[in-house]
């Protein structure tokens, strides 16, 4: 029903034709959940992953391996590019994700801005960024070609590119489960999703050391548990 409102709008708009109604209705329809999806993704597991991503070449590796660890969408990692990387160590890689998408551009100091990444495959991801030129992208790999490639393989048949991020959000809840003690806050956060935060947009804006702000957000409390 919220796609046919939407169609129907769109159509309207460009017809000259009042819409009004209709994006009140899409709106409606939003309120009471329509545009969640029913069925989700499934979860990939860490070892899965870890597998496929080191027999590939070392971009799609690379994409792949940072998806995971920022708990990340595969069209937001495809974006990204050496530019976006504001310390890259063998320990500690730090992510500025303020050139995507549209919505963060439009509020570029929501602390879900930065990413720390600690722990299991750092210093992996370090050695594969070395090896890329001044602002190059990461990878060149659509979703498309990222499906299609995973449908060739026997262990990959069923997932789908939003698996890595729910496999990677799904792990954090299974880590909290066995008793790991981290703000439950920060899995939202590392997912860029909505939620109550602990530093006002403003005050982040006031900022001036962006590495420093992206430590004390505390991400790397979870990515070093992925």
């Amino acid at each position: 029903m919220l796609a046919y409102a939407k169609s129907f709008s769109g159509m309207f708009r460009h017809m000259g034709v009042p819409n009004q109604p209709l994006l009140s209705m899409a709106a409606a329809l939003r309120a009471v959940g329509a545009a969640v999806p029913i069925r989700q993704a499934l979860p990939m597991e860490k070892h899965l992953l870890g597998a496929w991503a080191f027999s590939q070449q070392p971009r799609l590796c690379l994409a792949a391996l940072i998806a995971w660890k920022s708990a990340s969408r595969w069209e937001e990692v495809t974006k990204l590019s050496t530019a976006n990387f504001l310390l890259v160590s063998p320990t500690e890689i730090v992510i500025d994700w303020f050139t995507l998408p549209k919505g963060r551009r439009a509020m570029p100091f929501t602390p879900s801005r930065w990413t720390v990444i600690k722990g299991d495959w750092t210093q992996a991801i370090y050695v594969l960024l070395k090896s890329l030129l001044p602002f190059q992208k990461l990878t060149t790999w659509t979703t498309a070609m990222l499906i299609a490639e995973w449908r060739k393989s026997p262990n990959m048949v069923g997932y789908t590119a939003h698996s890595i991020k729910r496999g990677a959000v799904t792990h954090l809840f299974r880590k909290a489960d066995e008793g790991e003690q981290f703000p439950v806050v920060l899995i939202s956060r590392l997912a860029k999703h909505k939620a109550p935060e602990q530093i006002a947009d403003t005050t982040l804006r006031y900022g001036g050391d962006p590495v420093a702000m992206a430590r004390l957000l505390a991400t790397a409390t979870v990515t070093s548990l992925l």
